[in-house]
């Protein structure tokens, strides 16, 4: 490792200017890469380690976008938007030397923990044994169909990730066609990632209502169509995909945070050869010539690959875009319907369900549940521009597996909500925030005895905010949604048809949350392309 270059975390991501902006205007790139979240990171990471001269510049004064770190409080190291991994591609992770960087990560083993109403509670262990224990005690008639569920699951992600014919998150996206080809025409599998709704695909399998319930929201995460809509199930599939570890479709907690994973990936990117500047907003992307920055100063490279949204990258594209790309932006769904709320309490939910505060359950994730009705009801207020009178949410404990993030005996909650509306139908987010952060509080509050007593501090991201903070237009966690239309050969791809404009971001196969197989696809297409 190169001494001669701090590491990334030691300043949480926040840079200086490498150079003045005059020398590097001065110098010829090979590749400019506009945005440097996880994926831009990668791609510059692969480009440099490929003897390309690379420039990273990214508009905000910290690295990582919306996989980053922040000290909002005193004593607190947050991760505002990213919160699991579970979906980062380990051939990236094996390439890039993470584990040699110190990267560690905890597996999320006590899986995900639901509380009712009625005071019972479910704990979906990721172990298969006592998971299926779990749910002869809650549902015995289920049994049978809780294990044809997840077997087709994991039949599926191994036909697609582990086949002797290659991972198809790797290299070109393939084609529904070809994926069929590959799952052997089992048609419930094909069911699964192209056509049921969520509701549908637990109805196929599971009878009991609460086990409907406690993993319905598992169908829209980051996704702004209802459960009920066609083609939530491959929702759950594609957050069930992953390999990380050797664990399949196992999710679990950074030390640290999740920003170490984009610091790393700088880390490797500087120590390559490629420069990253920070506080560095560019104006305008022209194509086989290079970007002009915010002050008007033009850099030049043959090569321009944008890791930011779609919608973002086609605004600084302005009159210099095909027609066809551009409409095919604009028809890429990319409003977001979530909502982040970050808190540091004095202790742990201590759960009605199952008292204590440091329980299995505080090593999960948990979900508070909602019913068919307030699912579809919620759905229809978001979308007309109202809060829903009910949330759902996904609650994160950082802290029970890295306490080192907090000041001694306090902890970090993060909760992650929908559905909320980008824009209101009256007023703005100004004047809605605070309530709409209350039904999240709320939403907890009713299944807990010391909640929201324990807050201390809270930060509440809808929409907008997300896009103010990380620069992902519509607030939009993925780039765009990740509904089969959208998926696989629908993603936008790598290469457009500008010259030398390409694409690495989560708007790019295989889609969104913290994968990183975009930014390695990108330049490897951009390294065929120069060979």
């Amino acid at each position: 490792m190169n001494t001669l270059i701090p590491q990334t975390i030691d300043s949480l991501g926040v840079l200086d200017l490498p150079q003045p902006m005059e020398a590097l205007a001065s110098k010829s790139w090979d590749a400019i890469i506009i945005g440097a979240g996880h994926n831009g990171l990668t791609c510059a990471a692969y480009l440099a380690k490929a003897g390309k001269r690379v420039l990273v510049l990214e508009a905000k004064e910290r690295v990582g976008g919306a996989c980053t770190l922040e000290e909002p409080w005193p004593g607190y190291t947050v991760s505002p938007c990213a919160y699991l991994a579970g979906l980062m591609h380990p051939l990236v992770m094996e390439e890039l030397d993470f584990h040699q960087r110190g990267f560690e990560w905890f597996p999320a083993e006590a899986g995900l923990f639901v509380p009712f109403e009625d005071g019972s509670s479910l704990q979906l262990w990721e172990d298969d044994a006592k998971c299926e224990a779990e749910i002869k005690r809650f549902a015995p008639n289920d049994v049978k169909g809780w294990k044809a569920f997840h077997d087709l699951i994991s039949e599926t992600r191994t036909a697609l990730r582990h086949h002797p014919d290659g991972d198809m998150w790797l290299g070109p996206a393939p084609s529904r066609e070809q994926i069929e080809a590959r799952l052997g025409g089992n048609q419930e599998a094909i069911k699964m990632m192209f056509e049921w709704s969520m509701a549908e695909f637990l109805e196929h399998y599971i009878e009991d209502e609460r086990l409907h319930m406690a993993l319905m929201g598992q169908g829209v995460i980051g996704t702004n169509a209802s459960p009920f809509d066609a083609g939530t199930a491959s929702i759950h599939f594609h957050h069930s995909i992953g390999t990380m570890e050797g664990q399949d479709g196992m999710w679990g907690y950074v030390k640290g945070g999740m920003g170490v994973i984009s610091f790393i990936l700088c880390d490797v990117a500087r120590e390559a050869g490629a420069v990253v500047a920070t506080n560095t907003p560019v104006a305008k992307i022209l194509p086989g010539q290079g970007v002009e920055l915010a002050d008007g100063k033009k850099l030049v490279a043959p090569v321009v690959v944008s890791n930011a949204d779609p919608r973002t990258t086609l605004k600084l594209l302005g009159e210099s875009v095909d027609s066809g790309w551009k409409a095919q932006v604009e028809a890429f769904p990319q409003e977001g319907c979530t909502m982040k709320v970050n808190i540091a309490m004095r202790e742990l939910p201590n759960f009605n369900a199952k008292p204590g505060l440091s329980e299995p359950h505080h090593f999960s994730q948990v979900n508070t549940p909602l019913t068919k009705a307030e699912w579809k009801a919620g759905y229809a207020s978001a979308q007309a521009g109202r809060l829903p009178e009910k949330l759902w949410t996904e609650l994160y404990f950082q802290t029970s597996f890295d306490p080192s993030i907090a000041p001694e005996g306090m902890e970090v909650m993060s909760v992650f909500s929908q559905y909320v509306p980008n824009t209101f139908a009256e007023g703005d987010w100004d004047m809605h925030r605070d309530t709409a952060g209350k039904l999240a509080i709320d939403a907890i509050v009713q299944h807990c005895s010391n909640m929201p007593d324990v807050i201390e501090h809270l930060e509440i991201l809808g929409p907008p905010d997300i896009e103010e903070k990380v620069g992902l237009a519509g607030g939009h966690i993925f780039q765009g949604d990740c509904l089969p239309d959208q998926m696989w050969d629908k993603r936008l791809s790598p290469r457009t048809p500008m010259e030398g404009v390409f694409l690495c971001g989560a708007c790019t196969h295989p889609g969104g949350s913290v994968i990183a197989a975009n930014g390695r696809n990108a330049a490897m297409e951009i390294l065929q392309i120069s060979k």
